[in-house]
């Protein structure tokens, strides 16, 4: 987690410099999330009740956003 500024004072020099970078990490888990999301398997209603197979549509869809993003 980002340190929030206290009131009244700054951050320092090294607690700006970590926020950066945890945001830097945060936009692309952020982006990676919403392309998985983008193929609708994940988001709709899943009405499909046997064992297991929620975490197979996962791992599909992680699979066919990596495909993608290999393919660009």
């Amino acid at each position: 987690m980002p340190k929030k500024k206290p009131r009244g004072k700054e951050l320092t020099t090294e607690e700006k410099a970590r926020n950066k970078a945890i945001s830097g990490v945060r936009v692309r888990v952020e982006h990676v999330i919403a392309g998985i999301k983008r193929l609708r398997i994940t988001t709709d209603k899943f009405r499909n009740k046997k064992d297991s197979f929620s975490d197979k549509a996962m791992l599909i869809s992680c699979g066919l956003w990596n495909y993608h993003l290999k393919c660009r």
